[in-house]
């Protein structure tokens, strides 16, 4: 076992701790803390994957917008940051439909990509255009499916907030 190896599952482990803390903290700006340091991790894992352009970009992208973007989102509409009633629900409906839905888009990706390994003879790693040419020639669905799936869970958060407006006037 290698030095990398054990900086990547440590780093593996921050981001996996990270984002279960996410998911069971009862206050929102916590949860977009723990989001932060969770994307972090994995800008991590991919540094020591000597991919520094795509640390970096995940860095820019996603802790340095997409955080940065709910974290001011939350404080700006003045949305409650403590744990509240109307959020206390049944969990175990949404855990079932989350593990569902993982597993089925894991399936999906692995009927989809396979367990390919991409030739990289002749290219230093983590080379910015062997990173674009994979992106833009392979790996466009995985990225589409991506957006799609933040652009829901924008639209689900709005619609929540909105919800929550709407309560407190009537």
């Amino acid at each position: 076992m290698t030095i990398a190896d054990i900086l990547l599952i440590a780093f593996g482990l921050i981001a996996i701790g990270a984002a279960l803390a996410v998911v069971t903290t009862s206050r929102i700006v916590r949860a977009g803390l723990w989001l932060a340091v969770s994307f972090a991790g994995v800008a991590a894992s991919v540094l020591v994957m000597t991919a520094e352009l795509l640390a970096w970009v995940l860095v820019l992208i996603y802790v340095g917008a997409i955080v940065v973007l709910l974290l001011f989102a939350t404080m700006l509409t003045q949305a409650p940051t403590d744990a509240s009633a109307q959020m206390d629900r049944n969990r175990w409906p949404g855990v079932i439909i989350a593990a569902g839905v993982g597993l089925g888009l894991g399936a999906v990706f692995t009927g989809a990509i396979g367990w390919s390994r991409v030739d990289l003879a002749g290219v230093e790693p983590g080379s910015p255009a062997v990173l674009g040419e994979q992106i833009f020639a392979h790996w466009v669905l995985p990225f589409e499916l991506l957006s799609l799936l933040l652009l829901s869970a924008l639209i689900g958060s709005v619609m929540i907030a909105t919800q929550g407006t709407r309560k407190r006037v009537d």
